[in-house]
């Protein structure tokens, strides 16, 4: 009897995990992705897994949540994770990639995997007659599938406003007034070209970042920005040592004399070869002439050629507690075979993402299996994470990066040993659960 087939609507990070999932348990995928003959406003290609605002997977440290979250992947087998890490390009403490190699990675993996079909093509509405279908069209859902979805669900989506940051040439960058350094000494020197500035050049660049036009986003307010994607001009309306205190804090950095600048912009590697740099922190809605304008002030940057500007997009995400379940199916009888993953689901970042995806796939093929589904514990990360998402109250619901925060507490008051016994609870508690690997 042949065995049935688990649609997945969308190739990024969550769509593609859930692939490989799906398919490492003897189940076929047909995997639609529109892109490379629609684009959103923020895609430049048509790659699988394609990483948009930034090219870093935060921190890789296990006794941080995102480390933890690594490392809990790693125990599930995540393909992505694998592929991330063989794409590593030099960040510090951060696990980052470039980011063509990673997509051209994760495709040639699943393309090696049989049971696979891909249709490029723009998916109209909902098929509710499928198998098993896991939505992962992302934040940047629109058109007529969005509105097949909301009617399924029965409701609009909420949303949040994201930003990218700009990427200049590391040719043009004038090493003369900038040092190689990672903040405190974590990982290699040259993984991070710091961007100093004395007190006055601070100043003049905080004026003018104060005073710059912004481009029009359509339905933009300042309190619909994700914290941890906040554009630098509107973090500077905090006040002037919010950017300061924020990504051009220099502490842990040193200069070539010595002293300790006032500020420190840091450029982090786009690529292995180095050939380019991301500003680090440094998401943005400015008008392009404007971003060259006032980013051009650092001193360092004076001469910089930009390679990328950054942009402003809506992200769109589900009320994910009326919706979900932990899961990632829809609570809705006659709909638990409809999962949601990746940041519509209501979970923020990368890993994130990747973490949703993995547990659509498993879930997914549970439910034609007629399994119960896998539901980690909240003494894990992606348990948390997955408990905040389908359990939080409805109203002012907001996406959610993993954190500690989010987990079950241990009480230890030594934040370095409580730290220690998360990650030492974590693994025993995925040791605990009999999952296919």
């Amino acid at each position: 009897m042949k065995k049935k087939t688990v649609k997945i609507i969308g190739a990024g990070l969550a769509g593609t995990e859930a692939a490989y999932q799906v398919l490492k348990r003897g189940y076929s995928v047909e995997l639609f992705e529109m892109r490379p003959e629609k684009l959103t406003p923020a895609h430049k290609t048509g790659g699988f897994a394609e990483l948009v605002c930034s090219n870093s997977l935060k921190s890789d440290d296990p006794e941080t949540a995102h480390g933890l979250l690594k490392r809990e992947l790693a125990t599930l087998d995540s393909l992505l994770l694998r592929c991330a890490y063989s794409c590593r390009i030099p960040a510090g403490a951060a696990l980052a990639v470039n980011r063509g190699d990673f997509s051209h990675e994760v495709e040639n993996a699943l393309s090696g995997q049989k049971n696979l079909k891909v249709i490029r093509a723009e998916v109209g509405g909902i098929d509710t007659d499928a198998d098993a279908l896991i939505v992962a069209t992302g934040p940047l859902t629109g058109g007529a599938f969005a509105e097949s979805l909301a009617k399924l669900i029965g409701g609009e989506f909420l949303y949040f406003f994201d930003a990218a940051a700009p990427i200049v040439s590391a040719e043009s960058v004038d090493t003369e007034r900038a040092f190689f350094a990672s903040r405190y000494d974590k990982g290699d020197a040259s993984d991070y070209l710091n961007c100093p500035m004395s007190k006055e050049e601070y100043l003049r660049f905080y004026t003018a970042l104060r005073t710059a036009e912004c481009a029009p986003v359509k339905g933009f307010e300042r309190d619909e920005v994700f914290s941890g994607c906040m554009p630098i001009e509107v973090m500077a309306g905090h006040g002037e040592d919010t950017v300061r205190f924020g990504p051009l804090k220099p502490v842990g950095l040193t200069d070539k004399d010595g002293s300790r600048p006032y500020a420190v912009v840091q450029l982090r590697k786009e690529n292995a070869d180095g050939t380019m740099y991301n500003l680090v922190g440094f998401q943005t809605h400015l008008l392009f002439g404007e971003q060259k304008r006032v980013f051009s002030m650092i001193p360092a940057l004076k001469n910089a050629e930009f390679l990328r500007y950054g942009v402003m997009h809506r992200n769109s995400f589900l009320c994910a507690p009326k919706l979900l379940s932990q899961s990632f199916a829809l609570k809705e009888t006659g709909k638990e075979h409809i999962f949601i993953a990746g940041q519509l689901s209501g979970v923020e970042g990368y890993v994130e993402s990747i973490a949703s995806g993995l547990m659509a796939g498993i879930n997914a093929v549970n439910f034609l299996e007629q399994k119960p589904p896998l539901i980690l514990p909240d003494t894990t990360v992606i348990g948390a994470l997955t408990k905040y998402i389908a359990e939080s109250p409805t109203k002012n619901f907001q996406p959610m990066n993993g954190n500690f925060g989010l987990l079950a507490p241990i009480d230890i008051k030594d934040k370095r040993k409580r730290k220690e016994e998360y990650m030492k609870r974590s693994d025993e508690e995925l040791m605990k659960l009999k999952i296919e690997s």
